[in-house]
């Protein structure tokens, strides 16, 4: 089951090289769509049905978005109102170490520099590989099986 979680999320991660660098292909417009929340150049949308990382990425990458990478405080508050009319559910963003324990990719292919870790986090108690947000009383993030069932927040420019 480790194995199929780790193939699923390096075959999501090759999907998603591929969409970064046929991204120029895409038309850009200025506005977000209808039910996603605009924050500098991105839209961002929470998705309330809980799934696993790699089918809430796959999720994502349908409406032609990522798993949401965060890429400072302001944007991490802009994610955390999305979640907020829902009481501040544990959340799936596109943050993973399956490919090599420790170094922290997002799925977008952005580079991982901001970051909102819980103390002694992240910690890969029983392989984790994935990061929920809004853990704790702090609402910070938490490495977590990738298998577990969450809700989701994805993110594309605009």
């Amino acid at each position: 089951m480790k194995l199929l979680t780790v193939a699923a999320l390096l075959c999501a991660m090759m999907a998603l090289t591929m969409a970064v660098a046929n991204s120029h292909l895409v038309k850009s417009s200025k506005r977000c769509p209808y039910r996603w929340t605009r924050q500098d150049n991105r839209c961002f949308y929470y998705v309330p049905t809980t799934m696993s990382w790699a089918r809430a990425e796959r999720n994502c990458l349908s409406m032609g978005a990522n798993l949401a990478s965060v890429r400072s405080i302001r944007e991490y508050q802009t994610i955390q109102r999305l979640t907020a009319h829902y009481g501040y559910p544990q959340t799936w963003i596109g943050g993973t170490d399956a490919p090599q324990e420790g170094i922290w990719l997002w799925s977008d292919g952005t580079s991982f520099h901001y970051s909102h870790w819980c103390r002694g986090e992240p910690n890969n108690n029983h392989n984790q590989h994935c990061i929920q947000m809004n853990y704790g009383g702090s609402k910070c993030w938490d490495d977590l099986q990738c298998d577990a069932q969450l809700p989701s927040v994805c993110a594309k420019k605009v």
